[in-house]
């Protein structure tokens, strides 16, 4: 069955349009670069039988993000009852580990109050303007404006305390 070039067309300028965002919302969920994008690729899949119909829709990147958000959910609880398999039935294998950057951002937005990290998530990782995440959250502009400026002040705060303790480790292990 052949697709139409238009609706083919239609449909990528929409994913171009809304990847960014979908991924930022998979992010605020997993806290994962990498599975927030193969989250949102599966979102977009599941999207495109339906895209017929989606374009009825008032907003079909909500459709989108709503279903990127389910599967996200969805994959944290199977990896919980795969790990707790795991654990039970062999030794895990080291791997190389992250990034140290990442694993510093990483932990220093998971100390963040969840309202804080949201909005700095979906506003500079996702692109999404400040009118934008206060739809999303439900809540007035200002409010999301303030939980960015605090979230900042205290992201910027974690990050530095963080690489303070790592030059303090180093220094302390060359004495």
């Amino acid at each position: 069955m052949a697709v139409a070039p238009d609706r083919r067309a239609e449909f990528s300028a929409f994913y171009e349009t809304t990847w960014s965002r979908t991924v930022a919302c998979a992010y605020a969920v997993t806290g994962e670069l990498g599975a927030a994008e193969d989250i949102a690729q599966e979102a977009y899949t599941r999207a495109w039988p339906r895209w017929t119909a989606l374009t009825a829709y008032d907003d079909p990147a909500a459709w989108v993000r709503q279903a990127a958000t389910r599967l996200a959910i969805s994959r944290w609880r199977r990896s919980r009852v795969a790990r707790a398999f795991l654990s039970r039935s062999r030794e895990p294998e080291p791997d190389r580990g992250p990034d140290p950057d990442a694993v510093a951002l990483t932990r220093a937005l998971a100390r963040l109050p969840v309202e804080q990290r949201r909005a700095i998530v979906l506003h500079h990782l996702g692109d999404l303007p400040v009118r934008e995440v206060a739809r999303i959250e439900g809540c007035p502009e200002g409010t999301i404006k303030a939980r960015l400026s605090r979230g900042r002040s205290a992201l910027a705060g974690l990050l530095d305390e963080g690489s303070t303790r790592t030059t303090d480790g180093l220094e302390g292990s060359r004495a």
